[in-house]
């Protein structure tokens, strides 16, 4: 099967048969102590290499696409260095395929974010990554549209969405709204993973 008939077979979105303990991420995400912000708020967890290491040379390359992670290594940042769940969630992936960038976002309630697309964050994006979500603060009233339809994502799912699409996120509810996204090269265990759970 080729990975574009493997992805037309998943279709926008897949729950992947793996679930996190939501108590003890959110008390990773208490314990961090995160600033107070406005609207939208994103955390690194994993970092390119020289900057969470001055002693390391930046890299050759001027490229620096996120969504290719093929131009640095990614190391941990403090903070997940300080969250030991979330860590041994990432760990899950690391174990099996290469893991780049990894975050905590936040939206802050009655935000909304607008439909746009991120163009590199789909299966079949050549030299790319995909993003796995797991929400771990997400009250009924947070909605997050893909393709104008509505995700169920429940905290401590995980998920796979085509990000290549159009989506919009509306947290309508009086509480920050935080997902833990994970970023990592698409291999052959990855594609079973997202095949499997269809």
């Amino acid at each position: 099967m080729t990975s574009s008939a493997g992805s037309a077979a998943l279709g926008d979105r897949v729950r992947l048969p793996l679930r996190f303990d939501v108590a003890q991420m959110c008390a990773d995400v208490d314990a961090l102590a995160l600033r107070e912000f406005i609207y939208y708020d994103v955390l690194p967890l994993t970092a390119p290499a020289h900057l969470v290491d001055p002693s390391r040379p930046p890299p050759s390359t001027d490229c620096n696409d996120y969504a290719d992670g093929t131009w640095t290594e990614w190391l941990d940042t403090g903070a997940l260095n300080e969250a030991s769940y979330l860590r041994s969630v990432v760990e899950t992936f690391r174990a099996h395929t290469r893991v780049t960038l990894v975050r905590l976002l936040r939206l802050e309630p009655g935000a909304v974010v607008q439909e746009h697309t991120d163009p590199t964050l789909g299966l079949d994006v050549p030299d790319s990554v995909i993003r796995l979500t797991v929400p771990i603060v997400s009250p009924e009233e947070v909605c997050f549209l893909l393709n104008g339809s509505p995700v169920p994502m429940q905290p401590g799912e995980c998920w796979y969405l085509r990000l290549c699409d159009p989506h919009a996120i509306t947290n309508g509810s009086a509480v920050v709204r935080v997902n833990l996204t994970i970023d990592m090269e698409p291999n052959a265990w990855v594609r079973a993973l997202l095949a499997d759970a269809v």
